[in-house]
């Protein structure tokens, strides 16, 4: 048995798809399932209920599960021991983040990190927010950078910024005669929002909600650049974050108005699964964030 074997079956396991453990770990779906005949052959036993509909391991599956964890864990934090030794801060990490975090908040980051850690090869993959989570808890990103985290049993969360929620429109929108905007000018005006299970827009329905103002949704999308090219052909208004609109604010392609009532912040955070041992490059990563240390 190889250590590779282990992952395998653990990931396995954890996502209880043959697909999904193949594609985590770079190999065919066959090869998968080749790997657990080869282990119940090598331990002569059942490890999968195959007189089950749904995935579940039998007792002796769930046996090797948890000291196959057990060793992968060791395994891992060995690695991460010799490279601190080694004052090393090399490998890859990989990175699940929302489009409007991905593009307008992270560039910074990664920018002075990769200066400061030239060995370090970061990937990232831009995702909608559930499938960010997914990434992590399922290992197929080392970590998330997502906005309102809510708490989550298997996550660790690291805030590392606020963005403010402001209102944009179209240079061309009626609304822009006006030297402040109110949240009752807002009532009945087309919207361009964010599908419903994003969660700034979540954020957005419950500030509107708490000034009793309805707005008329005209356009639904699932990220902030649609969005804006929405917005800029006058379609409707929106409230978005402010560090995504910064670029066609000073072009005067957008323009912003602060919400009532005070700022209206939106944070943002990383995270990572729970008790996961963090290698030099990913705990350096961290560490960058959230001390806002940007090039």
């Amino acid at each position: 048995m190889h250590i590779q074997n282990f992952k395998t079956f653990c990931d396995l396991v954890e996502t209880k798809s043959f697909s999904k453990a193949a594609r985590l770990n770079e190999v065919t779906q066959s090869a998968v399932s080749q790997q657990l005949k080869a282990m119940e052959a090598h331990y002569d036993m059942l490890i999968i209920d195959r007189n089950q509909k749904k995935f579940r391991l039998t007792p002796q599956g769930t046996a090797l599960y948890s000291t196959f964890k057990e060793i992968l864990d060791l395994y891992e934090k060995l690695n991460c021991e010799i490279q601190e030794m080694r004052n090393i801060v090399s490998g890859t990490i990989q990175i699940s983040t929302v489009n409007s975090i991905g593009l307008h908040e992270l560039p910074p980051y990664l920018k002075s990190f990769i200066k400061q850690f030239p060995s370090v090869n970061a990937r990232v993959e831009y995702r909608r927010a559930n499938l960010v989570y997914e990434d992590v808890l399922h290992g197929n990103a080392d970590l998330g950078l997502v906005a309102f985290p809510p708490p989550h049993k298997d996550l660790t969360i690291i805030p590392f910024a606020n963005d403010e929620l402001i209102i944009v429109m179209s240079p061309e929108h009626r609304l822009t005669k006006k030297r402040s905007i109110s949240m009752n000018d807002l009532s009945g005006v087309e919207f361009v929002a964010f599908e419903r299970d994003i969660p700034t827009r979540k954020a957005t329905d419950e500030i509107l909600a708490k000034a009793g103002v309805e707005v008329q949704v005209v356009m639904e999308f699932d990220n902030v650049e649609t969005v804006k090219r929405a917005i800029e052909i006058n379609a409707g208004i929106a409230i978005l974050p402010a560090s995504t609109v910064i670029t066609e604010s000073e072009r005067n392609q957008l323009i912003i108005y602060k919400l009532e009532g005070g700022i209206h912040n939106r944070p943002l955070a990383v995270i990572h699964k729970k008790n996961r041992i963090l290698t030099p490059a990913l705990r350096s990563f961290v560490e960058l964030m959230q001390n806002g240390e940007e090039e």
